[in-house]
């Protein structure tokens, strides 16, 4: 907690707030939660388990207290009903939009319904907002809008082509907030997230993330796949740091606010690199006869690089990221040999 918070003064929290985390139940949204009722707030809770899991929050409700618990109240709902955003926003003072429908591939395969919930449903719940006059409206926009723009670190004001139809809403979703912004006047804050990893993150399915989804391959012993040649590199950023920012997005000055700001580390790391850490994170706490990576075709949509710059939300929301890689992998990596090695992922 006190790593997270470093950078926010005591006397921000000296009257407690009401959040709206939309996704509560997913990677992010919980552990946003959990932070939250720490810090004495009351959270209101959306999600409709499409993505998320009851498990999440039973594992939150464990982690803090019973009046900590009280402070939430959960609502199950889609974005993608009008009326259920409306009921969410009551009486809210931010909010902290992280539902969508994540993942390149998915969007390839079924472009229409990641359109629905993250264009249709980003509109609904920034809409609701907006007519509720929230204080700020927090969104975690996506790396995935820079596209095939070249140049390293990435930064902010120059994007390329989007590459996939993920890409295409999450680019939609900073254009919506950005005339919401000049139009009515509303506080938005977008949050471009850089490949975020840790614990909750789920293993399973066809979409997960290479760090959970290749954790849980070598705890079971199986074949791991590095898509390409294994020099693509990613920023790969644990999941405290986003926590920090977006808690720092949604009570930034006015000055910070109709902004977007890249969320990473400002690292680069390759997937061969990636794989070595893990199986050194695991090897730590006893794991043997891990396997060496199998490679196969370059993914469709992917892009080869990606690493930010993150002066920006440095200098204007005092961010300052507490994990880098090594950091939140051995956090990480106890989560999940706790979770795979000890009882089923749910």
């Amino acid at each position: 907690m006190s790593s997270v918070f470093s950078t926010i003064t005591n006397s921000l929290w000296s009257e407690p707030k009401t959040w709206l985390i939309t996704g509560v139940a997913g990677f992010i949204g919980s552990n946003l939660l959990e932070t939250l009722l720490k810090l004495n707030q009351t959270v209101i809770g959306l999600d409709n388990y499409s993505t998320g899991f009851k498990d999440n929050l039973i594992e939150v409700k464990e982690k803090v207290t019973k009046q900590e618990w009280n402070n939430f109240i959960f609502y199950e709902g889609d974005i993608i009903d009008r009326l259920q955003c409306e009921k969410a926003v009551k009486n809210v003072d931010y909010v902290l939009h992280q539902a969508a429908l994540g993942s390149v591939p998915r969007s390839i395969q079924n472009p229409i319904k990641t359109n629905e919930v993250n264009v249709s449903g980003f509109l609904n719940i920034l809409d609701a907002a907006k007519d509720e006059k929230v204080q700020s409206f927090t969104y975690a926009a996506s790396s995935s809008t820079y596209g095939d723009h070249p140049a390293l670190p990435k930064i902010e004001g120059k994007i390329g082509n989007p590459l996939s139809p993920y890409a295409v809403t999450k680019y939609i979703n900073e254009l919506y907030a950005d005339v919401y912004s000049r139009v009515y006047g509303f506080d938005c804050i977008g949050l471009r997230y850089f490949n975020v990893f840790g614990k909750r993150q789920n293993p399973d399915g066809d979409y997960a993330a290479v760090i959970p989804r290749w954790t849980a391959a070598m705890l079971a012993g199986a074949d791991t796949f590095i898509n390409g040649d294994g020099t693509t590199s990613r920023d790969f950023c644990f999941v405290d740091n986003v926590v920090q920012i977006n808690i720092l997005a949604a009570t930034s000055p006015k000055s910070a606010r109709n902004e977007i700001y890249n969320v990473a580390v400002g690292n680069r790391t390759s997937l061969s690199q990636l794989h070595a850490a893990i199986q050194l994170e695991l090897s730590k706490h006893g794991v043997s006869n891990l396997k060496p990576a199998m490679h196969r075709e370059f993914r469709p949509g992917d892009v080869m690089h990606s690493q930010a710059n993150i002066s920006k939300a440095k200098k204007k929301l005092g961010y300052n990221p507490t994990y880098d890689l090594r950091d939140g992998l051995g956090v990480s990596m106890e989560w999940y040999i706790e979770k795979l090695l000890t009882e089923d992922f749910k």
